[in-house]
């Protein structure tokens, strides 16, 4: 599953892949729970084990990809 997170003032994304089995409604309810608190830190794994923090304050935006792990690729691709 993939999440997007736009930064304010800054151009670029952050995307994290994180691991299989991650569930889709605990990410969107740590996100939810972040943003509440605008001293918060929204903490992630990612597919590798690493840890990416993000301080709430300065998130623009979330994008939570969907959780079905087929990636289709070529003419058939939607």
């Amino acid at each position: 599953m993939d999440v997007r997170i736009g930064i304010i003032q800054t151009p670029k994304e952050l995307d994290v892949e994180l691991a299989e089995g991650s569930d889709r409604e605990q990410v969107i309810a740590d996100v939810e729970r972040a943003l509440a608190d605008p001293e918060g830190i929204l903490w992630l794994t990612d597919k590798r084990g690493r840890r990416v923090a993000v301080p709430s304050a300065r998130i623009a935006y979330v994008e939570v990809g969907a959780q079905t792990e087929e990636r289709r690729v070529g003419f058939g691709a939607p």
